[in-house]
């Protein structure tokens, strides 16, 4: 029994590292001495291409692209919100998750520990059915 439980906690744990951060899945692949310099160097660099870049523009042209940015920005959220958007890979885990752990698969959703994920919680331990589908009414 004992044993068995801590299967599934270091198993649960492995799951969650590669949901929560995908980034590991790739550092793997990749051999140990470029993973660390690469990345960094390359974003550095772009980054301050990008500053150098509109520090050259024009104060005209400067408006204009941070005013851009805030419609997209905009735009972004309002899609966000309405859930016009289609399912990613990530919403089909977190839904996985919720059939499997109902409370972590609504923590992860929501980003924090919040009245849902408690609810979710008290839900779960009671029986498990009401905690899934809580968490799938929350997820989705």
């Amino acid at each position: 029994m004992k044993s068995n439980l801590l299967k599934s906690v270091f198993l649960t744990a492995a799951v969650l590292m590669f949901l929560v951060q995908p980034s590991f899945a790739i550092m793997f692949e990749k051999s140990p001495g470029e993973q660390a310099t690469t990345n960094t160097t390359d974003s550095a660099a772009s980054i301050n291409n990008a500053i150098t870049e509109f520090k050259n523009l024009s104060k005209h042209d400067r408006k204009l692209r941070i005013a851009d940015a805030k419609k997209q920005m905009r735009e972004f959220k309002k899609e966000k919100r309405s859930g016009k958007a289609d399912p990613s890979t990530d919403q089909l885990l977190l839904v996985i998750l919720a059939i499997l752990l109902p409370p972590l698969a609504v923590y992860l959703h929501e980003g924090e520990i919040n009245g849902k994920f408690w609810l979710d919680l008290i839900l779960t331990l009671i029986f498990w059915l009401p905690g899934i589908i809580y968490a799938l009414i929350v997820i989705l």
